[in-house]
């Protein structure tokens, strides 16, 4: 299939035929600005409630990245007692996996987990042992052979009974019965209609991550703004909810990324600094710290658990890298910043909801010049 644009053109050196296409421009969070609308819209009026799938709805907007550094029991139900969510990692045995959602069943929460691309065997595991949400975990989930292997993750899930537990009083309804399947990830209109009918929510990004090196090694990916605009301008028309997964670094970039489509955000490394997060504090030069990888660094693919995240059989090239991040806090102060600055973002471009930023957002490109004036400056 060409794309637009494209024409054929004959090589004047090799002689054979190939296709090229005028090459069009990708934009990340800092290439943009939302313009501010007229709006009676107060940031203490809006609701940050949104859906994970059709029939599952969280309280907030945020999810943290399946990450042995940041995401297990402990971190879940400290997350998910906020209206969050974080998906239990995979980088240890199934029996430890399969541990860690019954301890965040036992709190009342609905649990999420990681599996591998094909693991459909562990996917049915978590699933009896009552997660509400699978995710499929890999770099690059549009290949025939996961999009054969989401579709018996689906098929073995409805022949399945479970117990999800219903959300605590007071908080949204939360999906009980057959556990739902998150497929990533993904960064282009094929591959969202390619899942279209099996998936129930679409993770979006090829390496933006704060610790993913992806595109450096690989030369691959899409700009996440612009990926998130091209698979929720899909997916948006079936009901599908897209999830904006990396290149966060701000609660700014939060609202565009919800703006651009997206119906929730995941993050590692803003989560990664909080006191619930795995791992100790580390104080270096009077500043204290929290360890943070990625699951494709080297230290992470020691334990062998990811390989399969970056279609690895044994450990061969690292597609990114381990290193720290500033201790934040607990997780409900984290969280306490991070929804005032997504409500304040909704009250400036007049969006009572999170399904009405899209409608509401109308955004700017900016320069290099723009991007310095939007940060502090002038100041000593």
């Amino acid at each position: 299939m060409l794309y637009p644009h494209t024409k054929l053109v004959k090589s004047l050196v090799w002689g054979y035929t190939f296709s090229t296409y005028m090459i069009r421009l990708g934009l990340t969070f800092d290439d943009v600005l939302l313009e501010p609308r007229k709006t009676a819209v107060k940031r203490g009026d809006v609701s940050v409630e949104t859906r994970l799938s059709k029939k599952a709805r969280l309280a907030i907007p945020l999810l943290s990245a399946a990450s042995d550094t940041v995401s297990d029991a402990r971190f879940a139900i400290a997350l998910g007692k906020l209206g969050g969510m974080a998906v239990l990692h995979r980088n240890c045995s199934l029996e430890e996996q399969v541990q860690m959602v019954k301890e965040v069943v036992r709190a009342g929460l609905p649990a999420g987990a990681a599996v591998g691309p094909l693991d459909v065997a562990r996917a049915v595991a978590l699933s009896e042992a009552g997660a509400s949400f699978i995710f499929i975990d890999c770099a690059h989930a549009h290949a025939p052979g996961i999009i054969a292997a989401a579709k018996e993750m689906k098929r073995r899930f409805k022949s399945l009974k479970n117990n999800n537990p219903r959300s605590a009083d007071g908080a949204p309804p939360l999906l009980r019965g057959i556990t739902q399947l998150v497929v990533g990830n993904i960064v282009t209109k094929e591959a969202a209609k390619d899942f279209i009918g099996i998936a129930d929510a679409l993770k979006v990004g090829i390496g933006p991550g704060a610790i993913c090196t992806t595109r450096i090694v690989s030369g691959v990916g899409v700009p996440q703004l612009t990926a998130v605009m091209d698979v929720a301008s899909v997916a948006r028309k079936k009901g599908i909810p897209v999830i904006a997964d990396g290149g966060i670094r701000t609660t700014g970039d939060m609202v565009k990324a919800l703006a651009a489509g997206a119906s929730l955000v995941m993050m590692g490394s803003m989560f990664a600094g909080a006191e619930e997060a795995p791992g100790d504090i580390i104080t270096e030069n009077g500043k204290q710290y929290k360890s943070y990888r990625g699951m494709g660094s080297p230290e992470a693919l020691e334990k062998r658990h990811a390989l399969d995240r970056y279609g690895m059989s044994k450990k061969h090239v690292a597609e990114g890298v381990a290193g720290k991040v500033l201790y934040k806090g607990t997780v409900a102060e984290i969280v306490e910043e991070m929804i005032g600055g997504i409500k304040a973002g909704m009250g400036y471009i007049g969006a009572a909801t999170i399904d009405e930023m899209p409608k509401q957002a109308r955004f700017i490109q900016i320069t290099g010049a723009g991007l310095k004036e939007s940060h502090p400056h002038s100041i000593q």
